[in-house]
């Protein structure tokens, strides 16, 4: 059998943003977030990895916060923070347990933001229609930290009042009040009950800023996914318990502005800055805060490609469009809507916001009559460019060729086998397959990124779906699915394409027969779809 490696500037079909690195850093921190991802994978399975699943564990975790945050509520006394607190941490049964739990899942909260928030820089899912997301994201972690310091300072132990006071150095820098805020904390008077209340206040107001921001992070998502599967969620929850039943937070000595050094029970997710801005002038941690809140700010712009590497937007050829609502149903970033014709037709027709859309493709796979796409990745213009793939290559009834996602292990491993890319796996039309198939090729291994990691949300699930489960535009009957394997392979998971290809190939000898090759120039392709019975359009105006 003839030993070929991938000729990815040859092989690949239409815009490939892999190759747009700028610097050796990126090209490092993704090499290693691929080896993180294929050792979780190996772990969990890419079902339950909680890499790729980082922001719905976010979410996880303040819906543990909610449930805890209330019963913490019930017991807590602004007359006494301290001593409400220190009662509840006494309380055999549940609340020492519950406060724990709260605690680490604030952190486990923010740990989770982060590491999220590393995968889509990394990514560069930041630029176009996604820097809502990415901006909206950046104003959650300030809430996060924002709802975390006036949390801790509900305590009122010696960290609390660390906290507070230097927010109130920080405040007094700036023009809002007629007298310092700082004067609160040196144990001239007592505390006024006033800060407490306004302290929880705040903390219980805060998470509702945190719902309005996390709606605006995912409103330009079609079916969000907010919440992880059972399995990883009750799992994530029975780790917080197992932690908290172990490490349970114990109570610290109730703060005294009179005292000078009580100990510092510092949270090193939420307040490990403090030292340093404890002894820094007032205008360098301002400094600090801005600079670091700017640098989030301009990151859509910073990762935006170079103008002649942007991908467009998808079009819709309005003469082949159908009015079939695939598309439409099938697009990721609702960037498609349907709208009443107006070349005479009648029905309905697809239409693009180049505002929403990502240039993910996906719709192009979605459209049997290949009338839907970004330009130069249409299902027209797969046709044409596996035509010519088919042309130089030539496979053979034994040769079994590799097609997928260049962001999948595809884009890093040589392989014996031809290799056929796309720039997201979800966005290849099925009829690729079907003409690889007629053309000769013994079979086809079709790589995609695992779907709870697919770049662009849902490609790898609707992929699997046309091959095998009959979704528009789904792949014809005649096509013989003995010849067709699909694996899920990120981009350091090289061995799980090897043992697919090698698992195929066996599969193929096993058949016994060579398959039949149709002359390319002769092999149709079926355009056809069914509209529906009742359009969007009529069914938004029911």
């Amino acid at each position: 059998m003839r030993a070929r490696v991938p000729r990815r500037a040859r092989d690949t079909q239409g815009y490939d943003d892999v190759k747009d690195e700028r610097g050796r850093a990126g090209r490092v921190l993704r090499a290693a977030l691929a080896r993180a991802d294929a050792a979780c994978d190996a772990l969990y399975g890419w079902r339950y990895n909680p890499l790729y699943q980082s922001g719905t564990i976010a979410v996880s975790a303040l819906v543990v916060l909610l449930v805890t945050g209330l019963y913490l509520l019930v017991f807590y006394r602004i007359s006494d923070p301290w001593g409400s607190v220190a009662r509840v941490s006494a309380q055999p049964l549940a609340g020492r347990w519950i406060r724990s739990m709260h605690r680490y899942a604030s952190d486990a909260a923010l740990v989770a933001v982060a590491v999220h928030a590393l995968r889509m820089f990394l990514q560069r899912r930041t630029w176009g229609a996604r820097a809502l997301a990415w901006l909206s994201g950046a104003l959650l972690v300030f809430l996060f930290f924002l709802c975390g310091w006036t949390g801790f300072v509900m305590v009122w132990d010696g960290h609390a009042l660390a906290l507070a006071a230097e927010g109130a150095r920080l405040l007094d820098a700036l023009p809002l009040f007629s007298e310092p805020v700082s004067r609160a904390f040196v144990g001239e008077r007592e505390m006024p009950r006033a800060f407490f209340f306004l302290n929880l206040f705040a903390h219980i107001a805060l998470p509702i800023a945190v719902g309005l921001a996390l709606w605006i992070h995912v409103s330009r998502v079609a079916r969000p996914t907010l919440l992880p599967p059972r399995p990883l969620l009750g799992g994530f929850v029975a780790l917080l318990f197992a932690v908290a039943l172990v490490m349970p937070v114990t109570a610290a000595p109730q703060a005294n502005p009179l005292v000078l050094g009580q100990p510092l029970d510092l949270d090193w997710f939420y307040s490990f800055w403090l030292p340093a801005s404890r002894q820094a002038p007032v205008a360098l941690v301002w400094g600090a805060f801005l600079a670091a809140t700017g640098l989030l700010v301009v990151v859509p712009w910073l990762t935006r490609p170079a103008p002649e590497r942007r991908p467009p937007p998808s079009v819709v050829m309005e003469r082949f469009c159908t009015g079939c609502e695939q598309c439409y149903e099938d697009c990721p970033y609702g960037a498609i809507s349907m709208v009443p014709r107006t070349d005479g037709r009648g029905g309905w027709v697809a239409r693009v916001d180049p505002a929403l859309c990502v240039s993910c493709g996906i719709c192009a796979g979605s459209c049997a009559p290949m009338g839907v796409g970004p330009a130069g990745r249409t299902g027209r213009d797969q046709l044409a460019a596996v035509r010519a793939f088919i042309d130089r290559e030539r496979p053979r009834g034994e040769d079994v060729v590799l097609v997928g996602c260049d962001r999948s292990a595809l884009a890093l491993a040589a392989h014996d086998a031809p290799v056929f890319t796309v720039p997201c796996a979800g966005s290849m039309h099925s009829s690729v397959v079907e003409f690889l198939v007629r053309a000769g090729a013994g079979g086809v291994l079709v790589v995609a990124c695992p779907p709870r990691d697919c770049w662009n949300r849902e490609g790898a699930t609707w992929l699997e779906q046309r091959l095998f489960e009959g979704r528009e535009a789904e792949l014809k009957e005649r096509v013989d699915r003995r010849r067709i394997a699909l694996v899920w392979a990120g981009a350091a998971e090289g061995t799980v394409v090897a043992d697919g290809l090698a698992t195929l190939r066996r599969r193929i000898e096993a058949l016994g027969d060579r398959a039949e090759a149709e002359a390319p120039a002769a092999i149709e392709i079926d355009l056809q779809c069914d509209p529906p019975l009742v359009s969007a359009g009529e069914r938004e105006d029911r």
